[in-house]
């Protein structure tokens, strides 16, 4: 079994087809659960973003577990799955590793080296656990994953601009604006990227914050931080939007609803400009009210093609030095650990050859109680001793590419039978079947690396067209 990750980002796919992929906060648990149900899918965890959605599962065999994966993602997006295949990226194996790590580090991001996306990692571990859809496997990936992260931000300036997506859209306002100090901003929405933008705001010089919210008690706790960070803030409800639509230099929506919640029927025509700057995932904010006179939009898809213009001053090298060195050191882990049932293996038949020879000796010999003792240790250490040097060995050249196959060797020379690796990495519950009306198993063409995955492109052929699949990689990385 292997980690595949599977995914959809600001980097292989356009704005329509992230919005139809998303998946609210609300609903993680759902697809989590039918993940679950596929029967290739031992492990799963998601994490979404404003500009991404990933699964990353433990799945029995490559090729299965992608069709089970890309069924559940076509069955929520509502997306043809051919159509989806255009837009998808795939790792495995090491390369899932690898992208994870990237993604935690920041390297991954819209705005390279944003903080906030460690944040959203360590949320989309924290669900998986909860659901008791993450074992052993995926624990100690997104632990290190987590680790990655953290190491970056504090051994580089990767992050020292602070940058975001909330900031980079509040750098567009503030040109349209002609500055942000003294303005009056409205941001929709109460929840983490709320709060995002309300910081940025105080950073920024804003004269007065006010928060629309579905939930005025939740809007209301965000105001009163402003007001205790020196910023005049007050919460109202949606239903009071236009009013203070009205009022305000600079709208930030945020609100992660399902349909718009700022239209041009809110909007009057304006003598001042207004910079609605939309952020969420669906949007929130209808087309029309780019239509009427005064009002610019900022929004994901326009934030992207800026920064994609725009040369990154950021230093990354050695972020994704960091990211390698721990990809290198989790790999090394990992392969240590799948020969740990065979050294145990070899001790087990040790200690049952120890036994049965003693046993014979016993019977055949006479011998006082201090002196069976004395024989029985000495047999026992002299096999330890013989054991030592080839245990620790192979543990230690299992740290290399190669190492399996040391492993290989034992089990072959003291025909050994280990425990199975499932012991070791299976996760702490049981997974459920396959649930009926499962897509078909996806059949994928070209050379194979050993490890049932294809470098490069692949052809896919389970909904009976031919789809390209891009960026598949796999362990011969």
């Amino acid at each position: 079994m292997s980690v595949l990750a599977v995914g959809v980002s600001h980097r292989s796919a356009d704005l329509r087809v992230l919005e139809r992929a998303t998946v609210p906060a609300g609903e993680a648990g759902k697809v989590l659960d039918e993940l679950m149900r596929c029967e290739n899918v031992v492990e799963a965890a998601l994490v979404t973003t404003c500009n991404r959605v990933e699964v990353y599962t433990v799945v029995q065999a490559f090729h299965a577990g992608l069709s089970d994966v890309v069924g559940v993602l076509g069955r929520h997006s509502g997306l043809d799955e051919a159509e989806l295949y255009e837009h998808l990226y795939v790792h495995y194996a090491a390369a899932a590793a690898e992208h994870l790590f990237g993604v935690s580090a920041g390297l991954d991001s819209m705005v390279v080296g944003e903080s906030q996306i460690l944040g959203q990692v360590r949320t989309a571990y924290n669900t998986a656990r909860e659901l008791h859809t993450a074992g052993r496997t995926l624990h100690e990936l997104f632990q290190r994953a987590l680790r990655v992260g953290k190491r970056v931000h504090a051994e580089t300036g990767l992050d020292a601009a602070g940058g975001s997506v909330v900031s980079e859209a509040l750098a567009d306002a503030a040109s349209v604006l002609g500055g942000l100090t003294g303005r009056r901003a409205l941001i929709v929405g109460a929840g983490s990227m709320g709060g995002l933008s309300a910081a940025a705001l105080r950073r920024a010089g804003i004269a007065e914050i006010v928060i629309a919210n579905r939930t005025e008690r939740t809007g209301a706790r965000l105001a009163a931080l402003q007001v205790e960070h020196g910023t005049p803030a007050f919460a109202v409800g949606i239903e009071d939007l236009a009013t203070h639509i009205a009022a305000a230099d600079v709208v930030i929506s945020c609100t992660g609803a399902t349909a718009t919640v700022v239209d041009a029927t809110m909007i009057a025509e304006r003598d001042r400009p207004l910079v609605v700057c939309d952020l969420g995932l669906p949007r929130d904010v209808a087309g029309d009210v780019a239509l009427v006179r005064g009002v610019t939009i900022v929004d994901l898809e326009s934030l992207q093609r800026r920064l994609a213009e725009s040369p990154s001053g950021l230093d990354t090298r050695r972020a994704a030095k960091i990211v390698r060195d721990e990809v290198n050191g989790y790999l090394a882990t990992q392969r240590s650990a799948e020969v740990t049932p065979t050294v145990t293996a070899l001790r087990r038949r040790a200690a049952e050859v120890v036994d049965s020879e003693l046993l014979r000796l016993s019977s055949r010999l006479d011998l006082e109680p201090a002196a069976r003792a004395e024989v029985a240790q000495t047999v026992r250490r002299v096999v330890d001793k013989l054991l030592h040097t080839p245990t620790v060995r192979v543990k230690e050249l299992a740290s290399g590419p190669n190492g399996v196959e040391y492993a290989e060797a034992l089990r072959e020379l003291f025909q050994l039978t280990p425990t199975a690796p499932a012991a070791i990495a299976a996760p702490s519950h049981e997974s459920p079947t396959r649930a009926p009306g499962a897509p078909p198993v996806s059949t994928l063409s070209g050379g194979t690396d050993g490890s049932g995955a294809e470098s490069g492109v692949v052809d896919n052929f389970a909904v009976g067209t031919r789809a390209k699949v891009p960026f598949v990689d796999g362990e011969s990385r």
